[in-house]
């Protein structure tokens, strides 16, 4: 690996037998093909950010926070995506990601300290995260998406289908407090169900509840993961430039 390629951190812990792990790396093959220069890409344990996430993380570029809650730690996950949020470090975070994305924003920006997922503890009294009414395990559905926002400049579209790998969703009593905290809903099925977030004051930060690389292919690398290489590519020649 040249000393100038970017390097993203998969925050996650990696089972090749859980189908969205394996379609993450597939996915970032796909869209290294229309790079420039690829963007190299290892999976780092949610344990490992448990302590000292901030040092292991500082020499990355980006951050995936991967599907596959419950992550054997929470605090590391939530290290990951708190990191990313104070530092302008590029971050995607889908499916688990982004629930998880949604609990480190109410515990550290919204103050709601004891913010929690129904699948760590389901009698928590704060559950900013639920289980959903229906599973949307193997299901694809109309997304359509807020105009003029970093999600519709990635698709060159409003709209889009996509393919879901989750039984856990917001809560949306809670959907007004992230909004007017800066947690912006940019993207909503077509009953109204929140399914990307974004903060947009953020370089690129985006969560979806969806899991956009279970639709890329070899000759179509999913337009997401490639507008985010990007973005990766791009914080690894502004560090670059500014020694």
């Amino acid at each position: 690996m040249a000393a100038e390629t970017a390097k993203l951190a998969i925050v996650g812990d990696f089972n090749p037998d859980f189908l969205p792990h394996p379609k993450t790396n597939d996915a970032i093959a796909h869209a290294n093909t229309s790079l420039s220069e690829a963007v190299f890409a290892e999976w780092i344990p949610s344990t490992s950010l448990a302590s000292n996430a901030e040092a292991q993380l500082d020499g990355y570029d980006g951050i995936w926070v991967a599907p596959g809650s419950p992550y054997r730690s929470m605090e590391g996950a939530l290290a990951a995506i708190q990191f990313s949020r104070r530092t302008g470090l590029p971050l995607l975070g889908t499916c688990g990601g982004c629930q998880y994305v949604v609990i480190e924003f109410a515990r550290n920006v919204l103050g709601i300290s004891d913010a929690q997922h129904a699948e760590h503890d389901p009698y928590a009294s704060k559950l900013l995260v639920t289980p959903l009414s229906c599973s949307l395990v193997g299901q694809r559905m109309e997304v359509l998406i807020e105009a003029e926002t970093l999600a519709a400049a990635a698709y060159s579209a409003t709209a889009a289908a996509e393919e879901y790998y989750c039984n856990f969703g917001l809560n949306p009593d809670y959907e007004a407090a992230l909004e007017e905290g800066g947690l912006r809903i940019i993207g909503r099925d077509a009953l109204g169900e929140p399914r990307i977030l974004t903060l947009p004051q953020h370089p690129f930060f985006l969560a979806t509840v969806f899991v956009p690389q279970l639709r890329s292919t070899q000759s179509e690398p999913h337009p997401l993961v490639v507008t985010f290489l990007k973005a990766v590519s791009a914080y690894r020649a502004g560090r670059s430039s500014a020694r």
